[in-house]
C-alpha cells in the first residue's frame, strides 16, 4: 500500500516509530451523531480502540471483509500526541498535543451489532485510513470550529463542524492519559458526525469501485478506493 508507506515514513521521521502505539477512538462524540441515533447523550467519553494493522494513507483501498454486508465510513479528525504524558489535567492538555490530521474509523456496521461490542467490526485491515500530514496545535488550537465532511462517490453524507463534539479535545486527551500513558504518536480519534451510511434512509454501505473522501478545513482531504 503506497499511501501507507507516506504514513510511515512521517512517524519514523516525527516520533521514532514508524506507527501509532495506540490508536485511542471515541464513541458516539457529536451532538447532531447522538440525535439521528436517539441515543443519550454519554456522561463520559467511550473509549476503544484499533491496532496498527488497520492503518492504511491515502489511495490504499478499503478492503470490504466477506463476512460484512453493510460496511461504513466516519470522518474523523484525529489528535497527534506530541508528547508523553499521564494523568494530565484538561487545563493541561493540550501541551500533549503536536496538532492534527484526518482519519477514516471504517466500521463494519452489521458486526458491531451483532457482536454487542466493536472490537472485531472496527479491527479489519485498511479499516484506519490517516492522512500523512500533521497540521499543528499552534495553528489550529484545541481543534474546535472545523468544517469535517464525508464524501462518498462526491456526495457529501456527512457535512458538520467540530464544534459539535460533546466533549473536546482538551477533555478528550485528559481523560485518555488517566487510563494510559500517551506518547508521541499516538492517535485519539475524536468520533464521527452524523450522516453516516447505516442512518440514511435507506442505508448506505460502501461498495467496491466507490471512492471516499475525508475532508477536514485546515488540514486537507484523504481519499481512498473501496475493494
Amino acid at each position: 500500500m503506497a499511501g501507507v508507506d507516506d504514513l510511515t515514513a512521517l512517524w519514523a521521521e516525527l516520533y521514532g516509530r514508524d506507527a501509532p502505539e495506540k490508536i485511542i477512538c471515541v464513541g458516539l462524540n457529536y451532538h447532531d451523531h447522538a440525535a439521528e441515533q436517539g441515543a443519550e447523550l454519554p456522561a463520559e467519553p467511550l473509549l476503544f480502540g484499533k491496532f496498527p494493522n488497520a492503518l492504511s494513507g491515502p489511495g490504499d483501498a478499503i478492503v470490504l471483509p466477506p463476512e460484512s454486508s453493510h460496511v461504513d465510513a466516519e470522518a474523523e479528525l484525529a489528535v497527534v500526541i506530541g508528547a508523553e504524558g499521564r494523568r494530565v489535567s484538561e487545563a493541561d492538555a493540550l501541551d500533549l498535543v503536536a496538532g492534527y490530521t484526518v482519519a477514516n474509523d471504517v466500521t463494519a456496521r452489521d458486526l458491531q451489532s451483532r457482536d454487542g461490542q466493536w472490537l472485531r467490526a472496527k479491527g479489519f485491515d485498511t479499516f484506519c485510513p490517516v492522512l500523512p500530514r500533521v497540521a499543528p496545535a499552534s495553528e489550529l488550537g484545541d481543534g474546535s470550529g472545523l468544517r469535517i465532511v464525508q464524501r462518498l462517490n462526491d456526495e457529501a453524507l456527512q457535512d458538520s463542524t467540530t464544534s459539535d463534539l460533546i466533549f473536546g479535545v482538551p477533555r478528550l486527551v485528559a481523560h485518555a492519559s488517566a487510563v494510559f500513558t500517551l506518547l508521541p504518536g499516538d492517535l485519539i480519534l475524536t468520533g464521527t458526525p452524523a450522516g453516516v451510511g447505516v442512518h440514511r434512509k435507506p442505508p448506505v454501505a460502501l461498495a467496491p469501485g466507490d471512492t471516499v473522501e475525508i475532508e477536514i478545513e485546515g488540514i486537507g482531504t484523504l481519499s481512498n478506493p473501496v475493494g
